[in-house]
């Protein structure tokens, strides 16, 4: 259920976020009963100054208003990506091949769910990241299967 619901929330606010000169990373729905999320991320080649999640929000907001495609309440938040950037598509994958990543996947591929590690290749459906734990070694993974994956920045 919220796999469809994040595919129509992509559908509906992606033109009007673009519309506004803003990049739509991703989203991300909740679904908590009465304390349900929408987190929203945007960026621009500038960089998200706090004004501008508050103007995305205030327009996102009337859309969802209209529309009303979540039943139930929710708490909307609009956040840039940051440094732990969220990875929603294969063109994000594809942009950072050579950076640290960490990711879960929905079902385990022998065993592991948890992954982290170098992602060295990136396609429509597949990538390929080099980790080190439990044991050195290069790992092809769908993107279907990836239920979350984010930088994994070195401080």
């Amino acid at each position: 259920m919220a796999g469809q619901v994040q595919k129509t929330l992509v559908n509906l606010l992606e033109p009007v976020v673009e519309g506004m000169g803003f990049e739509l990373v991703g989203i991300e729905y909740l679904p908590q009963g009465r304390h349900s999320l929408l987190r929203v991320y945007i960026d621009k080649e500038q960089g998200i100054l706090l004004e501008d999640c508050e103007q995305v929000s205030r327009q996102i907001s009337g859309v969802l208003d209209v529309e009303d495609p979540i039943t139930g309440q929710y708490v909307l938040e609009v956040s840039s990506p940051g440094m732990e950037r969220p990875l929603f598509k294969a063109e994000h994958y594809a942009r950072y091949i050579g950076q640290a990543v960490k990711l879960r996947l929905s079902r385990p591929l022998d065993g592991q769910r948890k992954f982290r590690g170098v992602l060295l290749e990136s396609d429509a459906e597949h990538i390929v990241i080099q980790v080190e734990e439990p044991e050195e070694r290069t790992v092809k993974l769908a993107l279907v299967d990836v239920e979350k994956a984010n930088l994994d920045p070195v401080y």
